[in-house]
């Protein structure tokens, strides 16, 4: 995906006096994912699908009981995780405590395939927390844990991307996935741009809660990027500035 970006890019790098410059932005994106990675592992050393096992064995949840072959429940399980991450998305955006964490992400001034990994090693946790939650109430397959966990992070880095689809593929991708174009939106500076389109992988939940948003007020290529009061290296790309961003109080920017 970083080839596909550094040769066919959709977008230039926002080069200004004030944004950060690329390669310090780049080390801060996958500095902040290897913190996350340990993070995780703090969190829920066994894993995701370890805990899928054990709650198997002690026939927790109530996928079990529902008596669907295995093929049905890995996918209903699938479509369940993913609407899951779709509301935790939303609340990551309307509750204030949660959105300090979740402003890590949206800060960044360039959305390419690092965007995807760039998430305070706190919301990971929360994340984290929550879908071990699901797994035990819901009783999802490790099976399903593993599929999941790949498809969501390899749509997350698919959608982030720097690269714009052909017209043709476009409207034929986003009757199903989230594409590029389409999370652009959600990452612009603009408030009732970036409050929709919060699927991370397929676009029914946000046209079935209507929070779809078809096109920007801007051109894709004309879409400001980020948060207006993040504009900066200081705060917006270095590694220390990244971790404590959530804690630092930060004058409210709306661009109606």
């Amino acid at each position: 995906m970083l080839l596909l970006e550094r040769c066919f890019p959709a977008r230039k790098f926002p080069n200004t006096a004030t944004t950060p410059k690329q390669g310090t932005r780049l080390f801060g994106n996958v500095a902040i994912l290897v913190i996350s990675a340990v993070a995780a592992r703090l969190v829920l050393p066994i894993g995701l699908a370890g805990l899928a096992l054990f709650g198997h064995q002690q026939q927790w949840g109530f996928l079990p009981y529902i008596g669907l072959p295995n093929w049905a429940n890995i996918g209903l399980s699938l479509l369940l995780l993913d609407l899951l991450i779709y509301w935790q998305h939303r609340l990551f955006h309307r509750i204030p405590l949660l959105w300090r964490l979740h402003k890590v992400h949206h800060a960044d001034v360039h959305v390419d395939s690092t965007t995807a990994l760039r998430f305070h090693p706190i919301e990971i946790t929360v994340s984290i927390g929550v879908k071990a939650l699901a797994v035990i109430i819901l009783g999802v397959p490790a099976s399903a844990v593993i599929l999941f966990e790949i498809l969501l992070n390899g749509l997350a880095i698919f959608n982030h991307a720097n690269i714009r689809l052909s017209p043709t593929l476009e409207r034929i991708t986003r009757t199903i996935l989230v594409t590029q174009i389409l999370h652009r939106i959600h990452h612009s500076q603009i408030i009732s741009e970036s409050n929709s389109n919060f699927g991370s992988s397929i676009v029914w939940w946000d046209r079935l809660f209507g929070t779809y948003s078809a096109q920007a007020s801007k051109a894709d290529n004309d879409i400001d990027i980020g948060l207006g009061e993040y504009q900066d290296a200081k705060h917006n790309a270095k590694l220390w500035g990244l971790l404590r961003m959530p804690f630092l109080s930060q004058k409210p920017f709306k661009k109606e």
